[in-house]
């Protein structure tokens, strides 16, 4: 059975939406997309790469999936570091509304979510299924702990609006750190595993 995890770019302040382009995704009027362009630098490639070298199959949700499938497929260097992943690797895309995909070795999901991707994880060989961006599907996979581990690729900015990875009414969940790293513009990289609800008590303890 393979590890479900999840690869993501959040702002200081938790937010998810449209990270790589101003036309990326303005839903509810944001108007700040593209926000991760001045912080690239050689530290996140090379920790994507790593990402990448670790996958099997990818998750994705629909948003996610119509930017890659506009792009990737393009990519026919079969040697390049990213497509040459994403491009032959088992790809499932969690959506109600698409009939079918274009994008070769991808399967649509449409319904019973949390029991298909179980039944994924539980097919899948030979290294990780691998969500990245996706962050509603990410939710509704938190809200059942099928996400194995995080990695989460903190930018130094802030927002102020936008939608956000962790939301209002999520289970109370407590993680321990596995891996940890910053890049040369301040990109903080953090791993980690999930250990169970969240525990409280009285520092006066």
């Amino acid at each position: 059975m393979a590890k479900l995890t999840l690869t993501t770019f959040l702002s200081l302040d938790g937010v998810v939406q449209a990270p790589g382009s101003p036309d990326e995704d303005p839903s509810g009027g944001f108007e700040y997309g593209g926000w991760l362009a001045p912080f690239m630098d050689e530290g996140m490639g090379q920790f994507m790469i790593e990402v990448l070298d670790r996958s099997a199959a990818f998750l994705l949700g629909r948003r996610t999936y119509d930017i890659f499938a506009a792009y990737w497929p393009r990519v026919t260097d079969p040697d390049d570091p990213i497509a040459g992943r994403l491009n032959p690797y088992p790809k499932s895309v969690v959506s109600t509304t698409l009939e079918k995909a274009d994008w070769e070795n991808t399967t649509v999901v449409s319904a019973d979510v949390a029991e298909e991707v179980a039944r994924i994880k539980e097919r899948t060989v030979g290294g990780e299924l691998q969500i990245h961006g996706s962050g509603t599907l990410a939710q509704s996979l938190m809200a059942h702990d099928l996400i194995d581990e995080y990695n989460l690729l903190t930018y130094p900015v802030v927002l102020g609006r936008g939608r956000r990875l962790f939301p209002e009414g999520g289970l109370p969940t407590a993680f321990a750190l596995t891996g940890t790293r910053t890049t040369s513009k301040g990109i903080a990289i953090h791993t980690y595993r999930p250990v169970g609800r969240a525990r409280f008590g009285s520092v006066d303890d």
